[in-house]
């Protein structure tokens, strides 16, 4: 199970916060400026997934569930993937496999990138309805139930909550070592072609 799906800026700052799991407020709080900092002082060679810190994963459990299905609902692992400027974080049950949360967290983006056509921060920031929207048509209460990018851009336009922006218009390649990056990861991908780029401001 999905536990949360969280994005951040370079800066530590959300730029999408979703939790699937019933944590308290002070919890989440407490997740989403420490898993930032434990993912962005990994180093650059390190593997996109680690477990969760122990104090982490213990607050994550409630004191008066007991039964094996909730245990298994206990936040455990962090995967992440950092594109350009932003960090796509999930963290999850220990039923999952990181390697398909690390292809998720890809789809996701690629999806992104396809509604906004060459997305870059700013569209996250004045169009969360839509990443909202993106994540919805993936994931629903932790489980994922979407992972075909025809499928899920077509859904997310039919709802309409792609707004035709002009800060997408006139782009220079700004970030252009990021998109040479991201076209190399993007190779290995499925289905990609290896054309992805992200333009990072």
């Amino acid at each position: 199970m999905i536990n949360a799906f969280l994005v951040f800026n370079g800066q530590g700052q959300p730029r999408l916060t979703k939790f699937y799991t019933q944590l308290d407020t002070s919890i989440q709080q407490r997740l989403i400026s420490e898993i930032f900092t434990l993912v962005s002082n990994r180093p650059p060679g390190s593997c996109n997934f680690l477990p969760l810190p122990p104090l982490l994963a213990a607050s994550g459990t409630s004191s008066s569930s007991s039964s094996a299905t909730e245990q298994n609902d206990v936040p455990a692992f962090v995967t992440y993937r950092h594109y350009a400027t932003l960090y796509f974080i999930v963290i999850s049950t220990s039923t999952e496999s990181p390697l398909a949360l690390i292809d998720l967290i890809q789809v996701y983006v690629e999806a992104l990138d396809r509604l906004f056509e060459n997305v870059c921060e700013l569209d996250l920031i004045f169009n969360f309805e839509t990443l909202h929207a993106t994540l919805g048509e993936m994931i629903v209460g932790g489980v994922v139930i979407e992972t075909n990018m025809e499928k899920i851009v077509a859904g997310v336009r039919a709802q309409g909550t792609v707004a035709k922006r002009p800060v997408n218009e006139g782009r220079s390649g700004a970030g252009g070592t990021m998109g040479a990056a991201m076209g190399a990861m993007a190779g290995g991908f499925q289905g990609m072609g290896g054309n992805f780029v992200w333009h990072g401001r």
